[in-house]
């Protein structure tokens, strides 16, 4: 793997395995040195970070872990309820017998990561498993754009179960597919939009304090 293909992954997984919380400031110098790379090549993992809404750049001030405020995940969850819906008529209409191999085959793979405690492969998946559905509705821009919405409002949902709260969305993902399968739009709307409406009440409550961004990024201190 190449080195910034390396550091954009371990980024990845430990914002969405909350070792950095949002708010966490990403110096180009602390990154360059953790990972021995120039701070030109540090601007382009960053940058492609920020594409996928994982990262906020701010002019004059740097890079943070995005940390949108609680009306602004409000604001994306409603908008993904929106663009899901829409993503579902399409694929009702259009998907395949193997369209449909494939979605069982990520869900398993999902539920898989989650069994053997592979947290940040799991919460990959999980987010795959939307824009797999959005690939199959055909609108390429429909998936650019849920590809940052879904990116940023996993990163604000908890990989830990609390409170009795079952965190297990490949469950939910099956029940969206099966409906499908069967043919039940009106069903997978329901099961979609119940899905959305449990991730939206796992949301993380805003940190209040900033992790070291080494020890976070699994790097031992020289």
């Amino acid at each position: 793997m190449a080195p910034e293909d390396r550091m954009y992954v371990e980024i990845y997984d430990a914002i969405m395995e909350h070792r950095l919380p949002a708010g966490t400031k990403l110096t180009e110098q602390a990154l360059g040195d953790i990972y021995g790379m120039a701070r030109h090549n540090v601007r382009k993992v960053l940058a492609k970070l920020a594409a996928d809404g994982l990262v906020d750049l701010e002019p004059n001030r740097g890079a943070f872990i995005a940390s949108p405020s609680e009306q602004e995940a409000r604001d994306m969850f409603e908008l993904r309820q929106t663009l899901e819906q829409s993503v579902l008529q399409k694929v009702a209409r259009n998907a395949n017998a193997a369209d449909f191999a494939r979605l069982r085959e990520l869900i398993a793979q999902e539920r898989a990561a989650y069994m053997q405690g592979n947290r940040s492969l799991w919460i990959r998946l999980s987010a795959d498993f939307h824009l797999a559905l959005a690939r199959l509705g055909g609108n390429a821009l429909l998936v650019d754009m849920l590809r940052r919405l879904v990116s940023r409002t996993t990163l604000l949902i908890s990989t830990v179960e609390t409170g009795g709260q079952q965190l297990c969305s490949f469950d939910e993902h099956l029940a969206v597919v099966d409906a499908l399968e069967k043919q039940n739009e009106q069903r997978a709307r329901k099961a979609m939009a119940h899905h959305l409406d449990e991730c939206s009440r796992r949301m993380l409550p805003r940190p209040e304090k900033r992790f070291d961004l080494r020890a976070a990024l699994g790097k031992s201190s020289e």
